[in-house]
């Protein structure tokens, strides 16, 4: 069985975001001194703050100066605090449940039980996957579990590239893209919108459901020609007649069935609190930091093992919140020289009179194009949702529509673009090359693509809300 590369191997080459990012805080510092600065008024509806579309006006241009431009790094960080903490509090919740064993022992016992019926073993690891990807935002943590699922898929008469796309499509462009409960971009998006946690997700469970047939078919259908012709099969790094030995006797002990219907409690907990109760970020952080204890605490853990945890998951956790930080720099030095608001009126002077449906599309094609520049799903909502969510005002589309437009550019590039450390980093673990990998992801992405746009249609049509 082929092991992960190390954490140095598997790191995307080209443009370290981070200087892509104080790039993008330069070229706007000098924009300050080009671009006239304008001003919209703020009101007040219904406790949330909305512009005033007739209300736009140029004011006296306030350039950011040189120091300023490296304070704004720090002001960022202090803009961002709310959402940062609760990025490192969720991560370090989440490292606590993975080093309890619970999830690792619930997808070894599912192969166990479903390791030699591989049409439905597609189905059920696909809908595993794609949960911890859409419920708890699991993305890189999943990685590990391409060297298992790979060396299955093969001894079934499948390939690597099946097993490798079980994990990726299921996490990433089925889970991430629909984003039930995912912290990392819807929990981020909605919270800079102003929108209540969580809010919208009947409609996202429609997404999930619509984006899973997909990915399960597609799959499917690549696996049923591999069986029929293995020529036709990618190898990558595993040799074709490599087979692994299912171990048809694992049980899952009972501490972690028990770990497991905690996390199941904890879901159940979260959507009555979200939505009876109107819980916000720190409830939500706090309700995953009490599960991941209980968790713990069940599964026999010491308490240094729990702090281990926390601090390994919160640290894996540091480039994303880092990357929130530095938007929010990107913000601060917009709103200082007066550009934001003279960005959205011209913006809004273009699309106005577009139809709305159009305009949500547009935010989406414009969402696909940012991921490649900024494949953090937090980080881009933290330096996109500023602009869109009073753009989506001025041009009649809601804000949660202009969430779910967010939602859907952030996850589906992630399959395509080469700036996506998760894929990079899985597609090493594989050895599967990324051109390869492109050629046979992309009739998927191009179909992915264009559900989304439908169903960005239907949510405008329905005028998806609260507002």
């Amino acid at each position: 069985m082929n092991h992960p590369q190390s954490t140095e191997d598997q790191k995307p080459k080209g443009l370290n975001a981070f200087v892509l990012m104080f790039i993008i805080i330069i070229i706007m510092t000098i924009l300050t001194y080009i671009v006239p600065a304008g001003k919209y008024e703020r009101v007040d509806n219904n406790g949330r703050t909305v512009v005033d579309p007739e209300s736009f006006q140029f004011v006296e241009s306030s350039p950011v100066g040189f120091l300023e431009m490296f304070n704004s790094v720090h002001l960022g960080m202090l803009e961002g605090a709310s959402i940062i903490l609760f990025v490192f509090l969720f991560g370090g919740a989440l490292g606590i449940m993975q080093k309890t064993g619970a999830i690792d022992s619930f997808i070894k016992v599912t192969a166990a039980k479903f390791g030699k019926q591989e049409y439905i073993l597609i189905p059920i690891f696909v809908f595993i996957f794609a949960c911890l990807g859409s419920l708890i935002g699991s993305a890189e943590d999943t990685l590990v579990y391409i060297a298992i699922i790979i060396p299955l898929t093969m001894a079934l008469g499948m390939d690597a590239l099946t097993g490798f796309a079980i994990v990726m499509l299921g996490t990433l462009a089925t889970g991430f893209t629909s984003g039930i409960t995912n912290p990392f971009n819807i929990g981020v998006a909605q919270t800079i919108a102003e929108l209540p946690m969580y809010s919208g997700m009947g409609y996202r469970i429609i997404v999930f459901i619509v984006f899973y047939i997909l990915t399960v078919a597609y799959i499917y259908r690549h696996a049923k020609k591999v069986k029929k012709n293995p020529e036709l099969g990618i190898y990558g790094k595993f040799k074709r007649e490599e087979t692994v030995k299912i171990d048809l006797s694992f049980k899952m002990s009972t501490r972690h069935l028990l770990a497991l219907i905690v996390l199941l409690l904890n879901f159940i907990a979260l959507v009555v609190g979200v939505i009876k109760f109107q819980w916000y970020i720190s409830e939500i952080g706090g309700i995953f930091l009490l599960s991941s204890i209980i968790m713990s605490l069940i599964c026999g853990m010491r308490l240094n093992d729990m702090a281990d945890g926390f601090i390994g998951g919160a640290r894996e956790m540091v480039e994303g919140a880092l990357i929130i930080g530095f938007a929010q720099a990107i913000l601060v030095i917009t709103t200082t020289g007066g550009l934001i608001d003279t960005i959205l009126y011209y913006v809004a002077g273009i699309v106005s009179s577009l139809p709305a449906s159009i305009n949500a599309i547009g935010m989406f094609l414009l969402q696909l194009c940012l991921n490649f520049l900024v494949p953090s799903g937090s980080g881009q909502a933290a330096l996109t949702m500023p602009i869109m969510t009073p753009l989506a005002d001025l041009i009649g589309v809601s804000r949660q529509t202009a969430v779910l437009a967010f939602q859907f550019g952030d996850g589906i590039s992630n399959m395509v673009i080469p700036t996506s450390g998760v894929l990079l980093a899985g597609l090493a673990i594989a050895g599967i090359p990324f051109a390869k990998w492109v050629k046979w992801v992309f009739p998927y992405f191009l179909i992915q693509t264009a559900l989304a746009i439908v169903l960005l249609i239907i949510a405008h049509a329905m005028n998806y809300g609260p507002f």
